[in-house]
């Protein structure tokens, strides 16, 4: 299959490029991705002036995606893992370059979205792709721009500007009795502007007991748009699912859980010739309950409530030295948890970074510091430094080095069930990070190339020595990871019609030091080969195709090829989609031995009213 799927991708291929007319795309067919400002960091600076390895999903490219959801997304990025259960994204981990779902941060319009209890429900917090502008994804050592969560990377999900007045709704259909309900408004007020999206996801499940039901609400308002506007953002997303093998053992077949995720924050910008400050409050609560039985939930039940309520200003100055990027980030988190017991913590990060030009500006240097105090774990520091050099206008070579943390999270320290032990005594994780890299822009053809390497230590794992023993977390992997990674995207014509082929690779070697156990519940399995693809084509005025493939091969062994498809037609007001995922039924698994759905469809209709 694996030689079928790549003979099949070339061919693919070859037919379109011998069709290719000559006629070049002008900046106007496509997103100028070299200009977008990434927003992501207190120093703002286009995207093709960064000199780490960060890529960008556009609005463009979320919808010829043949994705539709965030975890479907997000899998088509090369060093992007993505372990689902099931369909819809319904339950999904997140990791980079072969972190944890611990290690890695989830932030919507710059609020971190991590969860002290745990990094599992990360995604657990992702919007809806029909309120979504692009998606900023940060690879490599972050701590000293976000702070401890951003171990191995950050996605910073970038929401919708409001600039006209629209109503969408959307009906999908599909396979194991999928039905989808959503309706997005946008209005521009006077002096105020309104983006409101509400949807309903439920199926009946691909197997038994992996039926959901999930609710999303989102507004986001500017208010005070002719003086010093105001920005309002809020979600809230409800899921609940039966988790057949989902977590414990594949056999624990009648497990359940429900979650809710809440979001409000607002934020300002003040900004003259030199100065730019962004101040922002915000309240981040998720719930999460869980029962091994389904049919009898006083078997064993969990319940944990989790608040966070912080503050932050991020500020930037430019002067005849460079641009300085500098912030203060304070929350305190509240946990109430019948396993995990009342917890609290205050965390204060101050933030230091600037950016020196020499050489005719072709060369650029960003030393920056994050300094951290945890009331549990006192004060951490995270200094890193980012240098880039510019080739010429289109070609850069750049590196960066960096020291992170990840402190505990609660279910580290305090879980405690028939079967497993927490330890309150666990140490943070720390690692050493670094990476060179290469990038390549036109306005036809964009690549990208980076060799990275990871040393880490006091790695959190659950273990025991023995078949009857319980899971007992503890600091013991030392774990070294290197790679590298290539991507490349190319725009070209048919018939007047814009095309697009984006290919991805990623390698990764896991090399774990000194681990003398003989049972591992987080035994490393990795990507150690990822491909992806995708293939945007439009032959015709009114019909647009998406093919996308994916090749993944595990340091367990397992590899597996996944092919996607979708078509978009488009009648004036009307859009009518399909869908279809895993089209040539592969049999695998992401995550905890549970199998990923066979082929499988999804219908929708999509009206834009005027």
């Amino acid at each position: 299959m694996k030689n079928k799927g790549f003979l099949a991708l070339s061919l693919l291929v070859s037919v379109m490029m011998v069709n290719a007319q000559n006629e070049p795309i002008t900046k106007q067919d496509t997103t100028a991705l070299g200009e977008v400002t990434v927003t992501s960091s207190r120093i703002n600076l286009p995207f093709k002036e960064n000199s780490r390895t960060i890529s960008i999903i556009s609005s463009v490219e979320i919808k010829n995606s043949a994705a539709t959801n965030l975890a479907d997304l997000l899998q088509q990025e090369a060093g992007i893992d993505i372990r689902r259960r099931g369909t819809a994204g319904m339950q999904a981990d997140l990791y980079i370059r072969g972190g944890s779902f611990d290690q890695t941060l989830l932030l919507i319009d710059g609020i971190k979205m991590d969860d002290a209890q745990t990094g599992h429900h990360t995604m657990n917090a992702a919007l809806p792709i029909e309120v979504i502008e692009r998606i900023e994804i940060i690879k490599g050592p972050a701590a000293r721009v976000f702070g401890q969560n951003a171990f191995t990377g950050a996605i910073n999900i970038v929401t919708k500007k409001v600039t006209e007045n629209t109503v969408s709704a959307n009906l999908e259909a599909g396979s194991y009795n999928q039905l989808n309900s959503s309706v997005t408004v946008a209005s521009s007020l006077e002096n105020s502007s309104h983006l409101v999206h509400v949807s309903r996801l439920t199926s009946d499940g691909y197997r038994y007991n992996t039926d959901y039901d999930n609710s999303n609400y989102f507004i986001k308002s500017t208010f005070n748009k002719k003086a010093q506007a105001i920005d309002m953002i809020t979600t809230f997303s409800e899921r609940k699912f039966g988790a057949n093998g989902f977590y414990a053992s594949p056999t624990a077949s009648n497990q359940y859980e429900e979650t809710q995720n809440s979001l409000i924050g607002f934020s300002t910008q003040f900004a003259s010739e030199k100065w730019q400050i962004t101040p922002r409050i915000y309240w981040k609560r998720n719930q999460d309950e869980y029962v091994f039985v389904r049919q009898d939930p006083s078997i064993y039940r969990n319940l944990h409530i989790t608040d966070k309520i912080g503050a932050e200003v991020n500020t930037s100055y430019t002067s005849n030295l460079g641009v300085t990027g500098f912030g203060i980030d304070m929350s305190k988190i509240y946990l109430r948890s019948n396993n995990l017991g009342n917890r609290n913590r205050f965390m204060t990060t101050l933030f230091l970074e600037h950016q020196f030009k020499l050489a005719d500006n072709k060369l650029d240097i960003t030393p920056g510091v994050a300094v951290t105090y945890f009331s549990d774990f006192k004060f951490h520091a995270f200094p890193g430094i980012d240098i880039g050099y510019r080739l010429n206008d289109n070609l850069k070579a750049y590196g960066n080095i960096g020291y992170t943390y990840r402190i505990p999270t609660y279910t580290d320290l305090y879980y405690s069930d028939p079967t497993t032990n927490g330890d309150e005594n666990l140490k943070p994780e720390e690692a050493l990070s670094e990476e060179i890299g290469i990038k390549y822009f036109t306005p036809t053809f964009t690549a990208s190339a980076a060799i990275f390497n990871r040393d880490a230590s006091k790695l959190i794992d659950f273990v025991k020595d023995n078949e009857p023993d319980l899971w007992q977390a503890t600091n013991i992997r030392d774990l070294n990871t290197k790679g590298f990674e290539i991507n490349t995207s190319y725009y070209f014509k048919i018939i007047n019609f814009n095309q697009n082929l984006s290919l991805g690779y990623t390698f990764l070697e896991d090399e774990v030091k000194a681990l003398n156990v003989n049972f591992s519940r987080y035994a490393i399995n990795s990507l150690r080969h990822q491909f992806t693809s995708r293939l945007s084509t439009q032959l015709f005025k009114n019909v647009s195709q998406n093919i996308v493939y994916k090749y993944a091969e595990r340091t367990s062994g397992e590899s597996y090829n996944v092919w996607d498809a979708s078509i978009i037609v488009s009648l004036k007001q009307l859009e009518i989609t399909a869908t279809a995922s895993n089209i040539f039924n592969a049999e695998y698994y992401e995550t905890n031995l549970v199998p990923m759905p066979k082929g499988n469809m999804l219908f929708g209709l999509r009206y834009h009213f005027n």
